[in-house]
């Protein structure tokens, strides 16, 4: 019986120690399998922080002009419609770089791309440094703003392009982040340097990404699509990683590219075929959902309607650019896990709050009702629309657009998106003041409005992309 007994446990034990042994190796495995996925994606970070500092450089650019109005005026002698046409110019710099931006990336490459608008900002820049009067400033603005609208599109197509699907959402969001660090950074540091040296902090993230950019991959898709198959892989191979296994994503890629390549090459005109209508409506929509809900007139005279509403300007500034980089920053992890969808749609119901908050405090102070919570009103109006726009529709349509487009069409259908862009951002900036003399109040109810069709806009048309592949995007586009 004894026997037995010892028997019946050396079985047992010798049942027992494979299963111990097995979550040991289950546990060293795990802890294996973590850290070689920390390894393969160093390199997806380094590119796409190689990438934003492009995104960076945009945002120093447009926020450039307002801490250095007053001495660039007093310095160089400038009149205030010279000043006007040197902080507009730009806009139409951009405007021009998001015509040609698509056609320069599919031509010489997304690093090509970078590489032009790095090049367009940096002499842009130096123009401004040594201007001794208006001409050489408005063409360094106009290089500025050229270099611009070539990273406006450029940047979030690179990053939607070499990113994995489950990163993709929060990696194309820093771009927005990285802009708003830019503009931020500008403001502050404005204040403490001279206007030149400022135009010269701004050459600083143009020779980073220069510098980066001999060190990282190119676009895989942008490979695959000129044909160059054994770029293509090492491209992707260094993406992913040398203990990824790369075959079944490499070749759903390389499908796809040769199902596009049997079309015909994209003209303006061909995007308004059915085959593509939806692709087009959901990414122009976006942007013209972006911008005409007023965020340019906002953000361009932040100090002017904290003014005007009682509230101290600069106190309201800093902690509108704070905010800002706050919310811009939760947003961008919150996109892979939320959603595109439920983001743009909370994002559009607070930009309504946040229209009818401001309209209000105008209202009261225009009708001399309750003068003494007017500005808080005014301030807190401004604050949940910037802190709404931030944590979805600033960033959102950029990542969607990105996404959206077939890459036959991305050059052409993406220069469109960011045309219609760079056009309401100037047609608001203009509009802004006009409005304000009408109805100041009445400018906020039209804003709120045009977000309010916004959120139906979002609801109805757009699809949520979170967790699919660029290429399994485009199916459900097709088959819907």
């Amino acid at each position: 019986m004894a026997k037995d007994q010892d028997i019946e446990k050396t079985e047992n034990d010798d049942m027992r120690a494979p299963l111990i042994t097995t979550r040991d190796e289950i546990s060293e495995n795990g802890d294996r399998i973590k850290k070689t996925i920390k390894e393969d994606r160093c390199m997806i970070y380094l590119t796409t922080f190689v990438a934003v500092c492009g995104s960076y450089a945009f945002g120093a650019c447009a926020g450039y002009s307002s801490p250095t109005q007053a001495a660039i005026r007093e310095d160089v002698n400038l009149s205030l419609a010279e000043y006007s046409l040197f902080g507009s110019i730009l806009t139409f710099g951009a405007m021009i770089g998001a015509i040609t931006s698509g056609k320069i990336a599919d031509y010489i490459g997304r690093k090509g791309a970078m590489i032009t608008s790095s090049g367009f900002c940096t002499a842009g820049w130096l123009s401004i440094f040594f201007a001794q009067g208006p001409v050489l400033l408005d063409v360094g603005r106009l290089a500025t703003g050229y270099g611009m609208g070539v990273f406006s599109y450029v940047v979030p197509v690179f990053i939607a392009e070499i990113a994995p699907k489950e990163l993709r959402g929060a990696l194309t969001t820093i771009n927005q982040l990285m802009i708003c660090m830019g503009v931020s950074v500008s403001f502050i540091i404005g204040t403490l340097l001279t206007w030149r040296v400022l135009a010269l902090v701004g050459i600083v993230p143009c020779a980073v990404l220069l510098i980066g950019l001999a060190i990282i991959p190119e676009s895989p898709r942008w490979l695959a699509k000129q044909g160059k198959r054994k770029e293509f892989e090492a491209s992707l191979r260094r993406l992913r990683g040398k203990n990824c296994d790369i075959s079944v994503e490499a070749a759903e890629i390389q499908d796809y590219i040769e199902t596009l390549e049997s079309l015909p090459k994209a003209k303006v005109l061909d995007l308004f075929q059915r085959r593509y209508l939806r692709s087009v409506t959901i990414g122009v929509g976006l942007m013209v959902c972006q911008q005409f809900g007023g965020i340019n007139g906002i953000c361009f005279y932040t100090s002017s309607i904290f003014e005007s509403s009682g509230f101290p300007a600069d106190v309201g500034t800093i902690i509108y650019a704070i905010l800002q980089v706050v919310i811009t920053a939760l947003g961008a992890t919150l996109i892979d896990r939320a959603g595109r969808k439920p983001l743009l749609v909370v994002s559009g119901a607070g930009l309504v709050l946040g229209c009818l908050l401001t309209g209000s405090s105008f209202y009261l102070k225009d009708q001399g009702l309750a003068s003494e919570v007017t500005p808080a009103l005014a301030v807190t109006g401004i604050l949940v629309y910037i802190g709404a726009f931030s944590v979805g529709m600033g960033a959102v349509p950029w990542v969607v657009m990105s996404e959206i487009f077939p890459i036959n069409i991305k050059g052409v259908a993406g220069s469109l998106a960011t045309l219609v862009n760079w056009f309401g951002a100037w047609a608001v900036s203009y509009t802004f003041n006009f409005l304000m003399s009408w109805s100041s109040y009445g400018t906020f109810v039209l804003y709120a409005a045009v977000n309010a069709l916004a959120i139906v806009f979002v609801i109805k048309v757009v699809p949520e992309t979170k967790g699919r592949t660029l290429e399994q995007i485009q199916t459900a586009i097709n088959a819907s």
